[in-house]
């Protein structure tokens, strides 16, 4: 076989990578990701991290894929969502990977990802750790615990460009921005794919910042008030059983909870992916989960919100009647609807979109 046949076929997609570091960790593993990917797809890499930084990035990345800054003149206290909020305008294609920098895609799931864009408007892939080092194992009840009463959220979306655009991006001032992202595109009408045997690996954290995300992660459910309340009762549950000294209610609630996550990981060939020791984890994660809300609450009630970046974010993130509603009053303030507002909630490179495009994904424009 020649090299030239050997080549991989590019497809029309983009992905669209928002990254920030401090330091040049461990750069040459994203480096040759980045080298496999940009074969495949076009690459848009947007880097807020310092000058110094940015720089070192820039001449590593530049010849493989487009390094971009945030655009300037966005605004908000979570970067991730101002470089999605920089990278979606800016790329050349219609179907669109949001990626954080710890995902890997192989090659089927991004052709998996552009078939299912073909009937939804996003796609919500199924993230697994891989390797699997001892808190990797933990978090990973959180997945199968998710995966069994629905889907789990991953580090990766992706998205129609056009229905992004039109739907104004999404806040830049909220903690929890995929279920963001994914409530901003229902409230616009739009369809969400969540297949739960679309497999996307992720690179499990460090130990110090697994550590330093556990707060911060409960700190999501304040968006999901059934999930936060779930998990506000863990505590005071288990500390019940230990005053009335039943410890077979213990034992019980928790093969219970094995039992749940356990058809998590049965769910869609889950097996090939998640150990059977994961699902046994599941309840020493969700006592974890119970005390961390409390502390997230706790945080949110006395702090103005949990700590992010350097300061504090106090939403987790909008509800969709929330997001209705302004995308509604965004649109009765268009200009094509002689008020002279824009269409665009958050902001986003100035696109806007008439009723007609609005009204096909069935946002009324009469509101």
């Amino acid at each position: 076989m020649t090299g030239a046949a050997a080549r991989p076929r590019r497809m029309p997609m983009s992905y669209v990578l928002p990254i920030r570091r401090v330091d040049d960790s461990d750069p040459e593993q994203l480096t040759d990701y980045l080298r496999w990917l940009a074969a495949r797809v076009e690459v848009i890499v947007v880097d807020g991290s310092p000058p110094e930084v940015f720089a070192r990035h820039h001449r590593r990345w530049h010849p493989l894929v487009r390094h971009l800054p945030p655009d300037p003149s966005l605004s908000g206290r979570n970067g991730k969502v101002l470089g999605v909020l920089t990278g979606v305008p800016a790329a050349t294609h219609e179907d669109v990977v949001i990626a954080d920098d710890d995902i890997r895609y192989d090659e089927d799931g991004l052709r998996e990802v552009r078939r299912l864009l073909r009937r939804a408007d996003l796609v919500q892939p199924q993230n697994h750790f891989d390797p699997l080092p001892w808190h990797a194992y933990w978090d990973t009840g959180r997945i199968l615990l998710n995966r069994a009463i629905g889907a789990d959220f991953p580090g990766t979306l992706a998205v129609r460009r056009s229905v992004f655009l039109a739907a104004g991006g999404y806040d830049p001032d909220v903690l929890f921005e995929n279920l963001e992202l994914i409530r901003t595109v229902r409230a616009f009408g739009g369809s969400v794919a969540a297949p739960a045997g679309l497999y996307v690996r992720r690179l499990p954290p460090t130990t110090r910042h697994f550590a330093s995300q556990r707060v911060r992660q409960a700190y999501d459910e304040l968006a999901q008030p059934a999930r936060l309340v779930a998990a506000l009762l863990v505590l005071p549950g288990v500390a019940a059983a230990v005053a009335a000294r039943r410890p077979g209610l213990l034992a019980a609630a928790a093969a219970a909870v094995i039992g749940v996550a356990e058809t998590g990981r049965r769910k869609a060939g889950g097996p090939a992916v998640f150990p059977p020791a994961t699902a046994v984890l599941a309840p020493l994660w969700l006592i974890e989960r119970g005390v961390c809300s409390w502390l997230a609450v706790a945080q949110g009630v006395f702090c103005g919100g949990v700590r992010y970046a350097g300061g504090r974010l106090g939403r987790a993130a909008h509800s969709t009647r929330t997001l209705r509603r302004r995308l509604a009053a965004s649109v009765a303030g268009s200009p094509e609807n002689g008020e002279g507002g824009a269409v665009s909630a958050w902001g986003p490179g100035g696109d806007h979109t008439s009723c007609s495009m609005v009204a096909r994904y069935a946002v009324d424009c009469t509101a």
